[in-house]
């Protein structure tokens, strides 16, 4: 390991272990996990896994949360969340992200004071301070720790120190909940997030691994990873891909030759 990424792994270790007792949001993603593995390394039992469980978090997104959180040997728990009972997040303006971060910090603030849990951490890194999210100013509202930004590690030294720590997700492409893909100034709705779900999960059996299906009041923007755009763009992998996402209720497809990019769906 790096010496100067060596000694960041030990600052985080040391953040976490001078929390006493930590309540990790735990989205199976890359950050929170090694935020996670760390914890459980310093704390032991001390440090439980908490993920959100709702109509935005794909299924696929549960199953390998799950299976790293007993990997790692930490404790799991699941929390079931709802943002769409939320007039405020249905309407899916600029401040969704605040609303359903919100929802989410609430509920595990109760936890916390319900299990007498000293800190709550997320797994927001140095460089995710540089975006447009909402979500951190409702962390931030809430007491929320980010010692992955306390440590200084960019998105990349959280890769590197995850693969160090044999983390299988260590490379997973990034994630985001399934709300992202309805267009802004849309009403979010059970069979819109479900619509795109299965979509998603189409590309995935497909072999794409960097997927987002855009729903632009019910038409289809397909983006994958660009090194993967060739193989999307040949006309029997189009064909079929268009074929499905229609068999799924979408009026059109249009397949994105730019290919993926970060806030594509803002």
């Amino acid at each position: 390991m790096h010496p100067s990424l060596a000694q960041k792994h030990r600052t985080l270790s040391l953040l976490l272990k001078e929390m006493g007792s930590v309540l990790v949001a735990y989205s199976g993603g890359i950050d929170s996990t090694l935020v996670m593995k760390v914890a459980h390394d310093a704390l032991g039992p001390k440090a439980l896994a908490v993920t959100a469980v709702s109509p935005t978090l794909p299924d696929m997104e549960l199953e390998q949360a799950t299976s790293l959180a007993a990997h790692i040997g930490a404790r799991h728990h699941i929390l079931e969340t709802d943002q769409l009972r939320f007039p405020d997040f249905v309407k899916n303006d600029a401040g969704r992200c605040y609303h359903c971060k919100t929802d989410l910090y609430q509920g595990l603030e109760s936890l916390r004071r319900e299990l007498a849990i000293e800190a709550i951490a997320d797994g927001t890194n140095l460089d995710d301070l540089g975006d447009d999210r909402p979500g951190l100013l409702a962390a931030r509202e809430w007491g929320v720790r980010s010692p992955l930004v306390e440590a200084a590690l960019s998105k990349q030294e959280v890769r590197d120190l995850a693969k160090e720590l044999g983390l299988s997700n260590w490379d997973k492409p990034a994630a985001a909940c399934l709300s992202s893909r309805i267009q802004r100034g849309t009403p979010i709705t059970v069979q819109k997030l479900a619509r795109v779900e299965r979509a998603e999960a189409f590309l995935a059996e497909q072999g794409f691994l960097q997927v987002r299906v855009r729903d632009r009041e019910g038409a289809a923007r397909v983006e994958v990873d660009r090194e993967e755009v060739a193989r999307l763009l040949e006309p029997a992998m189009e064909r079929k891909v268009t074929e499905r996402l229609r068999q799924l209720g979408f009026a059109d497809v249009t397949l994105d030759q730019a290919g993926y990019r970060k806030g594509g769906g803002n």
